[in-house]
């Protein structure tokens, strides 16, 4: 069995929906029977983990950083099973079954930065987060050091929603930056993102920059760019390495050039945004990727703040 434990809802557009849809995949291209599971309450953590280890799960997946005292307490309790927590820290001292997940998405941030810096036409751009992590803190302020390293005029707004999982909340908060003036926002909120595409959408000239290709077409005309990180892929790559011959836990991190963590250009808006910023973006994007470029060689670094 290959099973799935996710603490966010499925119908996100994203994160979730991208991984269920892999874990199917792999299940379709194994034989193995995949089951996934919404683990909405702490509570129930470590019995739906127990639940799994005692039906003999071959790999279980699960994701963020709240389910890491459960894993790291049940995990030596089920040693013949692979357990893979994606979007993690470290173990110290590393479980011999169980591989952490981290992701560099402040270094997509940063080159989001870069590029609402160059397409802003008002000199404000936003970000939104869906809560202040660590992580996320190090998203905006890399997003932050981007835009300044081009312009250094240029003003960033940013807010957390308090969820990952409030549209309303994140279409408020979106509306607001808009109104003050941004026409760039870089979305870092999962299922919140729905309502700053929303907010997009209400008015002409604003620009999204979201997270998973199904959101393209919530904004067709706005959804301009990705810092993609497809949880989808990553799941599929992790459970790939761990059914395989001589796998041990450990520690993965992952960033740009590994098919995971990117920035990209929304085709579907080169075809359906408007004239003027379609152009703009096709005239700016050798410099974007010159910049991606250099942060993947090394000449360009890019710090891991988490303070704010």
């Amino acid at each position: 069995m290959l099973a799935l434990v996710h603490t966010q809802a499925a119908g996100d557009n994203g994160p979730v929906d991208s991984m269920i849809a892999r874990l199917q995949d792999l299940a379709e291209e194994t034989g193995m029977t995949a089951r996934a599971i919404y683990a909405q309450d702490p509570a129930t953590y470590e019995t739906i983990f127990r639940t799994l280890g005692d039906a003999g799960a071959s790999v279980i997946v699960t994701t963020f950083a709240e389910v890491g005292a459960p894993v790291k307490a049940l995990a030596p309790q089920y040693p013949g099973t692979k357990w893979i927590q994606l979007y993690a820290d470290p173990i110290e001292p590393a479980l011999p079954n169980v591989a952490t997940i981290s992701y560099d998405y402040h270094l997509g941030c940063y080159l989001s930065g870069v590029f609402g810096a160059l397409m802003s036409e008002t000199g404000k751009i936003g970000y939104v987060g869906g809560a202040s992590l660590p992580t996320l803190n190090a998203d905006l302020n890399a997003m932050k050091a981007g835009a300044l390293s081009v312009n250094p005029d240029i003003t960033v707004l940013s807010a957390f929603a308090g969820s990952f999982q409030d549209p309303a909340k994140g279409q408020e908060i979106a509306t607001q930056m808009y109104t003050e003036g941004a026409d760039f926002i870089q979305t870092d909120a999962a299922a919140t993102d729905g309502g700053i595409i929303a907010a997009a959408n209400e008015a002409d000239g604003r620009m999204v920059s979201a997270i998973s290709p199904a959101q393209y077409r919530l904004g067709p005309a706005t959804v301009a760019t990705l810092v993609s990180l497809d949880f989808g892929q990553s799941l599929y790559n992790e459970v790939s390495r761990a059914m395989a011959d001589g796998w041990t836990g450990g520690h993965v991190s992952t960033g740009l050039g590994t098919g995971v963590i990117d920035f990209i250009a929304s085709p579907v808006f080169a075809e359906e945004g408007p004239e003027a910023q379609v152009d703009r973006i096709e005239e700016i994007w050798p410099e974007v990727e010159a910049i991606k470029q250099q942060i993947m060689e090394g000449t360009v670094e890019v710090p891991f703040d988490t303070t704010l």
